[in-house]
């Protein structure tokens, strides 16, 4: 049986090893998993991509979607808005 000693040298290399392959990891995770034309506007979109593109909580987009300040529809347990209702919102707020 060999015995490898460990120095602080190899400890601060696997350090930041570690810390880049846990960066990576975050990158591929925050990227979109499907790629979409830059041309393509869609029209609905879940709402993930909703409080994640507003930066808002659940309870904030429930409160929108309660209250009828923006279009929703749900499908099989999942809800969408209308992308140009969440437009209009912010365009209210400019002005």
């Amino acid at each position: 049986m060999e015995i490898s000693l460990l120095t602080k040298e190899d400890l601060q290399e696997f350090k930041i090893q570690l810390l880049l392959d846990i960066e990576r990891i975050f990158d591929e995770k925050l990227q979109p998993t499907r790629s979409t034309p830059k041309d393509i506007d869609p029209e609905w979109i879940r709402s993930k991509s909703v409080r994640a593109f507003m930066n808002i909580s659940p309870a904030t987009l429930q409160n929108l979607r309660v209250t009828g300040k923006v279009k929703f529809k749900k499908v099989l347990g999942s809800y969408y808005y209308n992308l140009d209702d969440l437009k209009k919102l912010f365009e209210n707020e400019k002005g």
